[in-house]
């Protein structure tokens, strides 16, 4: 006996320009669906389609998912922003005394010999990103500190309190005491200390200082630089992910992760693009970057982070690797190419071949021995490399592909590589071989996913790339249906879409059924861009919006979307045959595994719809999920964040007609 589980997404009104898409129907007469269970053709699903992107836009890193909580805490740029002087000090920038190589300018404190006659503390504070969330757990603090030999000669050992408290009444949350030491006058000391809070914050208003006694500091410098403050992380990984975030992923349940990027990979020049042996090592040791995304990485989330992030959630990894090409200005017109000839593209091919040796070579490696140096012997896997990303904007990316494919492959036949290109660029396309995948993007109005339902249907065949897979490593609905279809990125207000709405989950659910019905054609899939900071954003819209405030976190009708499909999937695709209606009135999906027949319906209709379902195996319990809202353009947001989201399905409604068969009317 079989369980049938029913997933159904439905808006209950019309939703916009409906009317322009071709298969929307109104006023069905119902649909009557057949599925085959056992005389039907089956597929084995694709087991990885449904995973996560991830580049550092809309601080989803630096200031998000990354668990640090400082802002700036390297001083990048240079610049001081983020912090505050306290008590009788004063707070500067110094770049004569570097922490090291790669981190040049460090924050200067001087404390006044005046400071002696008060009794309030001096130092200073780090604000956090837009602000720090305080509740019961343990805090980690590190930085670097060096005195001023001359100016602190009179008394060489200080006691420094590292403290959580409110930046708007001064009240003390939680502290800790660094002990007084003699401070090294050669080199900086790497100070770390744990601070146990047991109370929560009202609000995320609230710093960490650092402070000295006055009497004991006055007339003191001393100078500070990779300023650290770190929550409890995701499965405990040290420098790792922000519990609250990353467990809202990890409930999705992505089967993989791209990354690092996205245009991000690429750089605005050659010279500031993602340099993978810079993200690797000691903190203090890696290069901050200019980003794509008009603020400075820190590179705190690097190489071994990603691979400890697919590791800790058990994902796949897809592995975005630099093909030669960058964006220059941000303009694609302007971009900037590798000369087309082997010695020119030889030293890309060795950079992606090193960062392979990281991530899976074995300790007797330099590159592996490097990996078990900075804390993991054991070597990751590496199941897809992306050459590249989106680099239909360049002129020859036909050639580098070529070059990186071959090189690659010859070294790793068994990785499954990926052209960021095929037929998007009027003057070429891509020649990709058996076995290769393609990543496809997509950021459209909802009739263009709703039209598209059918676009892999026979897709190798269509065109001619047998064996040929594909990753849909982009999409989301970006602004809503026009006439002419032709999206304007210039995001006019009346247009764009700027949060997931209940029509983008209708549109994108279809255009993922598509891919259901196509295990042997799309392998992946991704929606972008996955997170947005609400202080700080350049792009929308996105899967979940955050700040500080893990109260504020946002999980979108798209978020919820894609959790729905995850959760109902089988493990093989089984065949459904409509004996009454066609896709247009509804659209559908069905997938089975040991004891259970999944089927997924989504009513683009906007009226109500008879649906007869008949299960050639014989099943004892219909459970279901429903996504639905009555207004099409209804989104989550702050003050209504739970306005769409999945709910059991109330099924007092449905009745058996006898044979297998159960009906009910789809909202």
């Amino acid at each position: 006996m079989l369980r049938l589980e029913i997933c159904l997404v439905a808006a209950t009104a019309l939703f916009s320009g409906v009317e322009a898409v071709s298969r929307a129907l109104t006023n069905s007469t119902g649909v009557s669906l057949s599925i085959l269970t056992k005389t039907g053709v089956k597929n084995a699903t694709a087991p990885s389609l449904y995973g996560w992107m991830f580049e550092d836009i809309n601080h989803s890193g630096d200031g998000g998912l990354y668990g640090e909580l400082l802002t700036n805490r390297a001083f990048e740029g240079p610049v001081i922003t983020g912090y505050k002087p306290l008590g009788n000090t004063t707070i500067r920038l110094d770049n004569y005394r570097p922490l090291s190589h790669s981190h040049q300018t460090v924050l200067a404190l001087d404390i006044p010999t005046t400071a002696r006659t008060s009794s309030t503390p001096v130092g200073f504070a780090n604000m956090g990103w837009w602000g720090i969330p305080v509740s019961p757990q343990t805090y980690n603090v590190s930085f670097f500190i060096y005195p001023n030999q001359f100016r602190n000669q009179n008394n060489l050992k200080t006691e420094i309190t590292v403290s959580l408290q409110s930046n708007l009444t001064g009240e003390i949350w939680a502290s800790t005491i660094i002990p007084a030491q003699s401070w090294n006058v050669v080199n900086y000391t790497h100070v770390t200390a744990q601070i146990v809070c047991d109370v929560s914050a009202p609000n995320v208003n609230n710093t960490l200082a650092i402070t000295f006694d006055p009497k004991a500091a006055a007339g003191q410098t001393y100078y500070f630089d990779q300023i650290s403050l770190f929550g409890e992380t995701f499965k405990g990984y040290r420098n790792g992910l922000r519990k609250d975030l990353a467990e809202h992923i990890y409930d999705l349940g992505p089967k993989f992760l791209r990354w690092p990027g996205g245009n991000n990979l690429e750089g605005y020049s050659f010279q500031r693009r993602w340099k993978w042996w810079e993200t690797i090592g000691p903190l203090e040791e890696r290069w901050a970057r200019p980003g794509n995304w008009q603020y400075y990485n820190t590179n705190g989330m690097g190489l071994l982070e990603f691979l400890e992030w697919t590791e800790a959630m058990e994902m796949e990894n897809v592995l975005g690797i630099f093909s030669g090409y960058s964006l220059s200005d941000g303009n694609g017109g302007n971009s900037a190419e590798y000369p087309l000839t082997e010695e020119a593209m030889y030293p890309v091919l060795k950079e992606a071949l090193d960062e392979l040796e990281f991530c899976m070579g074995s300790t007797s490696t330099y590159w592996g021995a490097k990996r078990a140096e900075y804390g993991h012997p054991e070597p990751f896997k590496i199941q897809y490399i992306e050459i590249g990303n989106e680099d239909w904007f360049s002129k020859a990316y036909p050639f580098r592909f070529k070059y990186l494919y071959d090189g690659l492959k010859a070294a790793y036949p068994d990785i499954i590589l990926i052209s960021s290109a095929y037929n998007e660029n009027p003057t070429y396309t891509i020649d990709l071989p058996p076995g290769s995948m393609w990543d496809t993007h997509h950021y459209e109005e909802p009739k263009f996913f709703i039209n598209q339902f059918d676009f892999f249907d026979n897709w190798q065949e269509r065109t001619h790339n047998p064996n040929v897979t594909i990753m849909i490593g982009e999409y989301s609905v970006y602004q809503v249906d026009t006439p002419s279809g032709a999206v304007d990125f210039s995001n006019p207000p009346d247009l764009h879409v700027s949060y997931p709405r209940m029509i983008s989950a209708l549109a994108e659910g279809v255009y993922l059924l598509g891919a259901e019905r196509n295990p042997n054609v799309v392998r992946l899939s991704s929606y972008a861009p996955s997170l947005q900071n609400w202080n700080w954003f350049n792009w929308t819209p996105n899967l979940i919006g955050f700040d500080a405030d893990p109260a504020h976190t946002v999980l979108s009708a798209s978020y919820w979307l894609q959790r729905l499909f995850n959760a109902y999937r089988g493990t093989e695709s089984v065949q459904v045959r409509n004996t009454k209606g066609d896709f247009g009135d509804l659209y559908w999906a069905s997938s089975v595994e040991e004891g259970k027949v999944f089927l997924k319906v989504i009513n683009v209709n906007g009226t109500e719809v008879p649906l007869e379902v008949d299960v050639e195996s014989a099943w004892t319990s219909v459970n279901g999920t429903i996504m639905s809202n009555p207004d099409p353009n209804g989104f989550n947001f702050k003050n209504n964040a739970t306005a769409i989201e999945p709910r059991p399905l109330n099924l007092t409604s449905t009745s058996s007609v006898g044979n297998g068969s159960w009906t009910w009317n789809v909202p």
